[in-house]
């Protein structure tokens, strides 16, 4: 995104008072466009987890079937993971969050960048207990630097410049075989995460807020 360096930050929608709904449907819609990796058999899983142990930065997400009555509640059905160059997407209806996969979400030399991490977390330690290291919500950082959005819609707004779809967000996550349109969707919310961590390391951080 191109800023106007004759304005303070604070001058900016999203630092000094909350960007509308309006302001990010105006963005520009941007998605990811690389590879991605739909991990659904034991082999995919052999192939993805050495690709995803040696990086330093991924982006980090998961999808849960909605539930829409009371008392209806469901595991993740998906778990997502972006490098650099492609993303992961590991499908629980046909696998278990495997050891090796847990290790990657235990290193904390790994950093796991994304949104709302408490409850993901919470809820993949119901498939299988792991002891989570490198985790970083990028809503405590947008705090931070004085931020007024804090989801990944509006942060990939205010500091990335363009929106992103959330027109798969209520589809069937569980189903057997994921659309070509929850494949980009999911993809996209873990590509997004792990590029707004970067944009928001350059962002000074207030350590005083909350």
């Amino acid at each position: 995104m191109t800023r106007d360096m004759t304005h303070s930050k604070t001058s900016r929608p999203g630092f000094d008072r909350r960007m509308s709904k309006d302001e990010i449907n105006a963005c520009p819609m941007a998605q990811w466009t690389g590879p991605v990796l739909v991990v659904r058999t034991n082999d995919q899983m052999a192939e993805a987890v050495p690709r995803l142990a040696s990086q330093t930065l991924l982006g980090f997400d998961t999808e849960t079937r909605p539930a829409y009555t009371k008392g209806e509640n469901y595991l993740p059905s998906l778990l997502q993971l972006a490098s650099e160059t492609e993303v992961f997407i590991f499908q629980f209806k046909h696998l278990s969050l495997a050891g090796p996969l847990r290790e990657i979400l235990a290193n904390p030399a790994i950093i796991k960048a994304g949104v709302s991490l408490q409850y993901d977390i919470r809820e993949l330690k119901k498939i299988s207990q792991f002891k989570a290291a490198g985790f970083v919500d990028l809503g405590n950082l947008a705090k931070r630097a004085s931020i007024k959005n804090h989801g990944l819609r509006g942060l990939a707004a205010v500091l990335l410049g363009f929106r992103i779809s959330k027109g798969a967000q209520t589809s069937n996550w569980a189903q057997d075989t994921l659309t070509a349109r929850q494949v980009q969707y999911a993809a996209t919310d873990a590509w997004v995460g792990r590029k707004l961590y970067q944009a928001l390391k350059k962002e000074p951080l207030n350590k005083d807020a909350t």
